[in-house]
């Protein structure tokens, strides 16, 4: 099969849906590779590193996509690309089905095929192919980097002789892919970082990366994402209104807020009213990356960035991650081979449509002249998150025959340990010289104590190994100790050696630990 890449004709598109790297993969897989002449350029993908990939040159557009059998884009297609799209062709793109009824239609009429990429259920199976996560990875990242090209401060805080310097504030609304990679990337710049969601499941996700989850005091059980492929259902009239008021009791010390909140399908749902911007610092920023579908901010203009009256800059970009074209291009390229290596199982050239499989079906919106969008639900539903399981308090009295069970228990353990002790050296002190016992109870004793103060030290300051090993230099030192009284020049001298690099042993051991442990702790 070709496979050929065109040049984006969307304005100030970027990217490109091939790249060298994936062109020698899809090579890989049997197919011959094509792109129409200056298609990368944008991305700082020169025709002359396509040629070294093996990949052939087309100069014109028409020639592109009247000599490919699958065609490869990132933007959905415009009116004189879907004419070009004839019986036996397949198109891979960024689709957006729901929105492109009649362009589906039309390309359904003219028999050929249509791959959404934006279309891949979102299942762990299909995570290698999720272009929608890949895209919106960027898009978070690239909007708090674009917050804080247009903040006036720093993002984390700072003291210095000129005066100390507060961190900013950080608000993220929605912690689906790209709000969790700008609570990463937030965090990261050392600003403090508040994330909200409706979805119950990712409270946790917030926490782990160091951002602090804003609770709603809300009774209402809101759906998991599970359910809804990943993304947040709408929220009741009731759940909202209270959305809305702990928003306007944030807004007055929030610095940069970034919204996120998408629902496939739907325009964009109002979060950040008018009323919010007007509470809000002069100085502060918006960054609004549901811009395209609306916005989430009330006074968002998408592909603007405007300056509210009270001096909050807002911003309604809709190309983030073409902003970052080369980083984009590069995953979205590899979500577009993995389709590929799905497609050709035999890695012969091949393509095989398994409309059984749950992401080419879920993916597939046209399919041999009929349109099979909406696709039904994948057959391996994504995870639920399990609630968590709280114990009931125990009451006093539990807490009571706890103990005294506990305590019953170590005083059985004691009192067989000391008769099972007892009775053996009983056993060898019937057969065993004198001058053996001395040494050998005095050898016991150093043992039980030795273990009894290392195993008394918390776990969190020794490794397993250095407890076995400073249990035995413990051992050690305090029968030497023991044998410094000796009347022998040579025992006092071999004794204090003993205790020396014993001791070296030991505190040597928990200097090491103290360090080790230090790594990993954060400044």
């Amino acid at each position: 099969m070709k496979i050929g890449t065109p040049r984006e004709t969307s304005a100030g598109e970027a990217r490109v849906a091939m790249t060298p790297d994936s062109a020698i993969a899809l090579q890989n897989l049997g197919h011959e590779c094509l792109i129409e002449s200056g298609a990368g350029k944008a991305a700082g993908f020169s025709d002359s590193l396509y040629r070294e990939a093996g990949v052939t040159i087309v100069k014109t557009p028409a020639a592109l996509w009247k000599s490919a059998d699958i065609v490869t884009k990132v933007r959905p297609p415009s009116t004189t690309e879907a004419k070009r799209l004839t019986k036996d062709k397949t198109l891979i793109s960024l689709f957006y089905p729901a929105q492109n009824e009649v362009t589906m239609t039309k390309i359904a009429d003219q028999g050929a095929m249509v791959i959404a990429m934006d279309m891949v259920p979102r299942i762990s199976r299909a995570q290698k192919m999720d272009a929608l996560s890949s895209m919106a990875n960027i898009a978070g990242y690239r909007a708090v980097i674009e917050a804080g090209n247009n903040f006036g401060r720093f993002f984390t805080g700072q003291i210095t002789a000129a005066g100390k310097v507060p961190p900013a504030k950080v608000l993220i609304v929605g912690a689906g892919v790209a709000g969790l990679a700008a609570i990463g990337t937030a965090t990261s710049l050392g600003a403090v970082t508040y994330a909200f969601d409706v979805r119950p499941e990712v409270a946790e996700q917030i926490e782990s990366m160091g951002a602090e989850f804003v609770f709603l005091d809300f009774e209402e059980n809101q759906q998991d994402g599970a359910k809804t492929g990943g993304y947040a259902a709408p929220s009741s009239p009731e759940f909202l209104e209270k959305q809305l008021e702990k928003f306007r009791e944030l807004a007055p010390n929030i610095d940069i807020v970034i919204t996120t909140a998408l629902i496939p399908g739907r325009d964009a749902p109002k979060l950040w009213l008018a009323d919010m911007v007007d509470l809000m610092k002069p100085g502060s920023v918006i960054v609004d990356l549901a811009a395209e579908r609306g916005g989430n901010c009330d006074l968002t203009v998408p592909e603007e960035k405007i300056v509210s009256p009270n001096g909050v800059t807002i911003i309604g970009y809709t190309d983030f991650p073409s902003r970052m074209a080369a980083q984009s291009s590069t995953l979205y390229a590899t979500n577009i081979r993995h389709m590929m290596s799905d497609l050709t199982p035999e890695k012969d050239g091949q393509v095989q449509y398994d409309m059984q499989d749950d992401v080419i079906r879920g993916a597939t919106v046209t399919f041999n002249g009929s349109v099979t969008f909406p696709p039904p639900p994948p057959k391996v539903q994504a995870i639920a998150a399990k609630p968590k399981e709280t114990a009931a308090p125990k009451t006093p009295e539990e807490l009571r025959a706890e103990e005294a069970t506990a305590f019953k228990q170590q005083t059985t353990n004691q009192v067989t340990l000391l008769a099972v002790g007892g009775a053996l050296m009983m056993v060898v002190g019937a057969y065993a010289p004198v001058s053996f016992m001395q040494h050998f109870i005095v050898f016991v004793l150093s043992v039980f104590v030795g273990f009894q103060v290392i195993w008394n030290v918390s776990h969190s300051l020794h490794t397993p190994l250095m407890a076995v090993t400073n249990a035995i230099s413990s051992i050690i030192i305090l029968g030497a100790i023991l044998q410094i009284g000796s009347n022998s020049f040579l025992v006092i001298l071999l004794a204090s050696i003993s205790v020396f690099f014993a001791g070296i042993n030991i505190f040597g051991g928990f200097l090491v630990t103290r360090r080790m442990l230090a790594m990993f702790q954060k400044s």
